[in-house]
């Protein structure tokens, strides 16, 4: 080793231990914050009567309560990698917060998870949170577009433990030096590659890994685009979509906290092993208030337990199914086929078809959703039954007119609407639905579905029915979403005892406030004028003293929102989204009714038959074309001698998709070994040679469960298989082969 290498590592462990020194201070604060968290945790807790609780103090005391585990769990989630960038930017006007020693108008800026501040020194920064403004030349900086920046350096951390920082010179004279390749990628955009390599490299966990240290120039322009409507994020394999739109969402929670704490956000995912695989990605950033989701999962209280065939899938998927639930409800709606009589006391009323036909016109008119127009049937049919009653009774023996008047009428509609029979006549001809009910019964009967689908052939309805209606599917939870709309809600039940427990809570409020209101003050001393008294009766309705008694609830804007069907969320991301079909775009949608979403996918990847062929034909019913696109071009994950067979692949899927530029190569190059090859044999080669490493197997039909994820090592069995196993199985194949980040094996 030459002197001249000593001392630069001499320097280089002196830069380590430097940034090891900074990173201990801003430990000892993270720690010392927590201590503080904790204790005032042990006061909120032990400070409470539990033989006197008021109300408003166990609501002030649940709300510090959440509101301190929140910061607990933030605190503890940012010290995985608490700090990771350094950058030193000019600084003309003196005004940052760290002036760098020996280098007038520089101001020193580190980068982390979260943001830290001296505050017994003028609250000066110590950390700022990666999304901060003041953050953001850490990401766009390059040599073509310093951003101000001279330096910029990556601190690789283990833990509490600075293992290793890797610098870049954008401006100044210092840049020129930087080796050529260097420099070109910093020109491309491509920057920290050392800390790039270093994550790209690195074996995958089967969890998705943050890419906060490593965001690059144009994955930070759509994290941190200010577009509040619809953002379309395109990107073909490898091009860090999915993070992207979680960064996103990380970035619009720091931006606008007060706003999405209360509404929430809502990330909707191909399947429930993606949804595993990013569900610490967020919590990491230091975001943990997001209702996580699959587009079957949406409907509350329903998960798919069964599988479809495809016919079926497209044929639900279908924005036609519309008009077949519409269908199928309206046949719900009954007119009987000849007259039925009720015994009413003494008399005898009959309810003529036409009658009912009538009420039924009636209720549709209406234009309410079916559970909501019950009323207006209900009404006119009790209406008629109460003129037909009118007509027996009050007629004039003598052939005058009718002795009742219209009091007497109004008077003989209430008795009858509390009448069982005619209750029950109701509940028969336009009964009180549900979604599951509905769609259960439509998808288990030929008859029903005959009627519902009508219009359609043999195929369709045939391709609709199942023997348990109840053996939910993935495509079904739109439907039921659908569903819920056309029917409303389903109004009180008799015997529900929920709602009885509520009708008894508030006649037992609206009692306490009569006894006040009866034992109210009478007696005035002052009988010069009218005395006026406020009492609890003037202030307080029943409604509002019933609510005092209840149980606040404390569940938190996530789990209150993962529980509400008709939930508005401030934002949300759809995440491979090329998959979603008509109706589940309807019921996405109906959840976002300000429009601010986050969409990323690649439609050269979408497996399902009746998903996104054009982004402008799938948005324009609900947006026009109101909506922001971005495409990335980069593709980090891929390695090259992979993309060559993948982008072969694309050229078929669509001759003018323009493929990412793949960066880089592993050196191994695709294998093809021949048919009848055991598949698991050469996957074990690959687990004994990199045990660290993850392996996946991919067979004809196993493609949809790959969806958004990732694996070192790839081995797909009989690609032409996968190809022929279904309409689009071309893109299935594209999707299979992209999954690897370090070798492709293919067999057949």
């Amino acid at each position: 080793m030459t002197s001249r290498d000593s001392e630069k590592d001499t320097d280089y462990a002196a830069e380590v231990a430097a940034e090891q020194a900074y990173a201990d201070g801003l430990f000892a604060r993270l720690d010392d914050e927590i201590a503080q968290a904790r204790a005032r945790l042990d006061e909120v807790q032990a400070n409470v009567d539990p033989a006197n609780p008021k109300a408003e103090a166990l609501v002030q005391r649940e709300t510090e309560y959440h509101g301190l585990n929140e910061r607990l769990d933030r605190l503890a989630l940012a010290q995985l990698g608490l700090v990771f960038g350094r950058i030193d930017v000019e600084d003309p006007t003196g005004d940052g917060d760290n002036p760098v020693a020996g280098a007038e108008g520089l101001d020193r800026r580190y980068i982390g998870r979260m943001g830290l501040d001296a505050r017994e020194d003028n609250y000066r920064t110590l950390l700022l949170d990666w999304r901060a403004p003041a953050a953001r030349p850490f990401y766009l900086a390059t040599t073509a577009h310093p951003e101000g920046v001279r330096t910029r350096r990556h601190i690789r951390m283990r833990g509490r433990e600075v293992t290793g920082v890797d610098d870049e010179r954008l401006s100044g004279e210092a840049a020129a030096e930087l080796p050529a390749e260097q420099a070109a990628s910093l020109r491309a955009g491509v920057g920290g590659e050392a800390a790039l390599y270093e994550a790209m490299q690195a074996a995958r966990t089967g969890r998705m890994s943050s890419i906060v240290e490593t965001i690059q120039r144009e994955q930070d322009q759509i994290i941190r685009d200010p577009t509040r409507g619809v953002l379309v994020v395109e990107g073909g394999p490898g091009t860090g979509k999915t993070a992207v739109a979680l960064h996103r969402v990380a970035y619009l929670l720091y931006t606008w906290r007060e706003q999405l704490s209360r509404s929430g956000v809502l990330i909707v995912g191909p399947n429930r092993v993606f949804l595993d695989y990013i569900s610490h990605v967020l919590p990491e950033l230091g975001e943990t208030g997001v209702v996580l989701s699959t587009v079957g999962e949406l409907y509350p209280g329903v998960r798919p337990v069964a599988e479809e065939p495809m016919l079926g899938r497209e044929i639900k998927g279908s924005e036609e199914m519309v008009t077949v639930l519409r269908e199928a409800v309206r046949d719900l709606q009954v007119v009987p086929g000849e007259a039925r009589e009720l015994r009413i006391g003494s008399l005898t009323l009959t309810v003529e078809p036409a009658m009912v036909k009538t009420a039924r016109t009636r209720a549709r008119r209406s234009r309410r959703p079916h559970n909501e127009a019950r009323g207006a049937f209900a009404e006119s049919l009790i209406t008629q039954l109460a003129e037909q009653m009118a007509q027996l009774i009050g007629a004039d023996p003598l052939g005058g007119e009718n002795l009742l008047g219209a009091a007497d009428v109004d008077q003989l509609h209430d008795d009858l609407a509390e009448e069982p029979v005619v209750r029950d006549l109701v509940e028969e001809l336009w009964p009180r639905l549900t979604p599951t009910g509905v769609l259960a019964g439509l998808l288990s009967s030929r008859a029903a579905v005959d009627s519902a689908a009508r219009a359609y052939d043999e195929e369709t309805r045939a391709a609709l029915l199942r023997e348990d209606g109840e053996a939910w599917t993935a495509s079904d939870a739109a439907l039921l979403d659908e569903l819920a709309e056309l029917l409303g809600e389903a109004g009180e039940r008799d015997d529900d005892p929920e709602e009885k427990a509520e009708r008894r809570r508030l006649e037992a409020a609206q009692a306490a406030l009569d006894v006040l209101e009866g034992s109210a003050v009478t007696d005035n001393d002052d009988d010069q004028f009218d005395a006026e008294y406020l009492g609890a009766y003037d202030v307080l309705d029943a409604e509002a003293l019933a609510a005092r008694q209840e149980e606040r609830d404390t569940r938190t804007t996530a789990e209150r929102a993962a529980a509400d069907r008709g939930w508005a969320y401030g934002h949300v991301v759809v995440d491979e989204a090329q998959e979603l079909t008509p109706m589940e775009w309807r019921a996405v949608f109906r959840r976002c009714p300000a429009r601010w979403m986050t969409l990323v996918g690649d439609i050269a990847q979408n497996g399902s038959p009746a998903g996104v062929d054009s982004w402008a034909d799938t948005l324009e019913p609900f947006v026009g074309s109101r909506f922001r696109r971005h495409a990335l071009s980069v593709n980090y994950r891929t390695p090259s001698e992979v993309m060559e067979v993948a982008d072969e692949l694309l050229s078929r899927i669509d001759p003018e998709a323009q493929p990412a530029e793949a960066i880089r190569s592993t050196g191994i190059p695709v294998r093809r070994l021949p048919a009848g090859t055991d598949p698991d044999e050469v996957a074990g080669d690959l687990r004994r040679a990199e045990p660290e490493r993850s392996v996946a197997v991919v067979r004809p039909g196993s493609v949809g469960d790959l969806k958004g994820l990732e694996f070192d090592h790839v081995v797909v069995v009989d690609p032409d298989g996968v190809e022929q196993a279904s309409p689009l199985g071309l893109q299935d194949l594209y999707v299979a082969v992209t999954r690897a980040t370090r070798s492709l094996t293919l067999i057949g």
